[in-house]
């Protein structure tokens, strides 16, 4: 939104100290389950923490994704259609900050309200993308202006379902349920 590619590139320079936490949470898991043999809540709650940790690396990569397509982006005039993925950013962005907050709180409840809001970020994203694929039959001149913002688009639709991803693994966790492949509540 900023246009900036200094933001782009410090995004995606920063993925690898990601991976190395990511690696390290893993590390530090397995330490834990090997030396504590942990059983019940404490097992699950390593485990969950592993999970979410990759999930999180996920989220970050894709953060790489949409740095690099803003990159692109930012070799051309700014599109009037950017403003099209604000609502999905908002709202994938919401999804995580809530998921990872539920995660250190261990808010069972917070972290059921975000599968539902998934499925309202893949009707966004359908939008969006329905929306540009039109505009790309009147404007060919920057279909590839276009198509960076059907990926932008497709990246937060990925950060939700990440953000789903960690909210089951918190329930998880806490309550010992799997809620994975339940029908979503609405």
């Amino acid at each position: 939104m900023e246009r900036d590619d200094d933001w782009c590139n410090d995004t995606i320079a920063d993925d690898e100290e990601i991976d190395t936490l990511e690696m390290q949470v893993d590390r530090e898991g397995i330490e834990v389950m090997s030396r504590y043999q942990p059983v019940a809540s404490d097992l699950r709650e390593v485990i969950s923490s592993i999970k979410i940790g990759a999930n999180i690396e996920r989220v970050a990569d894709q953060g790489v994704n949409i740095a690099r397509r803003a990159r692109k982006l930012n070799e051309h005039p700014e599109l009037s259609e950017l403003h099209l993925l604000d609502e999905p950013i908002q709202h994938a962005l919401s999804m995580f900050d809530d998921a990872v907050r539920a995660f250190a709180e261990r808010n069972v409840e917070l972290a059921r309200t975000i599968k539902p809001r998934d499925k309202e970020l893949d009707e966004m994203n359908r939008n969006v993308t329905d929306d540009l694929i039109e505009r790309m039959q009147d404007d060919a001149a920057n279909l590839k202006a276009y198509l960076n913002l059907i990926f932008v688009s497709r990246c937060l639709e990925r950060i939700g379902d990440h953000a789903a991803n960690m909210a089951e693994d918190i329930v998880y966790a806490v309550h010992a349920e799997d809620i994975r492949h339940l029908a979503m509540e609405k």
